[in-house]
């Protein structure tokens, strides 16, 4: 009994972890054969779990959702992780989603061993957020939500999006995925009206439902969204584009330079390649000066030029500061 009641647990923490399994997937992860996985399926559902079963040799096993569902089975290092996420997330970045994180992390506590609340605890007790200053703009929790489900479901988008102008236009889109940094979420997806891959900045659209049709999944623009996001954002997007060689390892450039800010490409232990961009040269010098790298610019010529004139006012500064002090 003790064996079967075991096993039941780690079914539902299976069917939990994954939108949906194969009964020979399941049967090999149990130890069991796929005729014990269909009796185990059967007595979740008479414990009230909604188990749903598709036919034929595509088919298999997935968890349904319900207000009934019973709590989440969660193992210890799961169980702080959550907590340590809802903790993040109650400091801000998704609009409305503060209270309700605080809410559940209470809730969770309360469920939590006496071992692990201590963990939650100190983490709690000892960390201090630095919500101060530039927090980013906010994406409400109901557009993240609808985004996602429009990329999981295969739905065509409609939503007006403001552009760097303020510039109001309406898209039509297929969406693919969310990408989010340390400030912002990004949709990528395929414009259909200007028969191309775009990137969208969540907290610009608004979304003009209803949604649909569904479509057929088109190659991603890239394996590495991430970077593909990061291209655009920091580089793409802007008028002056440059190329800079920095002399510091790619892991150090990292730490001062965000993947908004630049792309980042190792040469050597000692050096890196910076991709980069901004509105005007001036910007562009003052960027790439305050990064605290010695640096060499390999393109555009403009820039060099332009680094050349700054240089000589600055040099003239310090003359007048030198006659000045005399």
């Amino acid at each position: 009994m003790l064996e079967t009641s075991a096993r039941l647990l780690r079914l539902l923490s299976l069917l939990q972890a994954r939108r949906e399994w194969s009964g020979a997937d399941l049967a090999e992860r149990l130890g069991v054969t796929p005729r014990t996985v269909r009796r185990d399926v059967d007595r979740l559902r008479e414990l009230g779990y909604p188990v749903h079963a598709s036919p034929g040799t595509g088919g298999g096993y997935q968890l349904g959702a319900g207000a009934s569902l019973p709590p989440l089975l969660l193992d210890d290092g799961e169980a702080v992780a959550v907590a340590v996420g809802l903790r993040t997330a109650a400091g801000g970045g998704i609009e409305g989603i503060e209270e309700s994180s605080v809410q559940a992390l209470a809730k969770l506590e309360q469920v939590l061993p006496s071992r692990l609340r201590r963990r939650v605890e100190a983490l709690n007790a000892f960390t201090v957020p630095m919500l101060g200053g530039h927090r980013g703009p906010t994406v409400e929790v109901g557009t993240l939500t609808e985004l996602v489900h429009a990329c999981r479901d295969r739905e065509r988008l409609r939503f007006e999006y403001l552009d760097h102008g303020g510039t109001a236009t309406g898209r039509l889109v297929e969406p693919h995925r969310l990408v989010f940094t340390e400030r912002r979420w990004y949709l990528v997806a395929w414009d259909v009206d200007r028969a191309d891959w775009r990137t969208f900045r969540a907290d610009r659209l608004t979304l003009k439902p209803p949604h649909g049709p569904r479509f057929e999944p088109r190659k991603p623009p890239a394996e590495d969204l991430a970077g593909y996001v990061a291209r655009g954002v920091s580089t793409a997007a802007y008028a002056v584009q440059a190329v800079v060689v920095l002399h510091a390892s790619a892991e150090e450039a990292a730490r001062r330079i965000s993947p908004s800010a630049g792309v980042l490409e190792a040469v050597d232990d000692h050096t890196c390649l910076l991709h980069t961009g901004a509105h005007t040269l001036d910007v562009l010098v003052v960027h790439i000066v305050l990064m605290g790298f010695d640096f060499e610019v390999r393109e555009p010529q403009e820039l060099n030029e332009r680094i050349g004139e700054v240089a000589g006012r600055l040099g003239r500064a310090l003359d007048a500061v030198a006659v000045t002090e005399r």
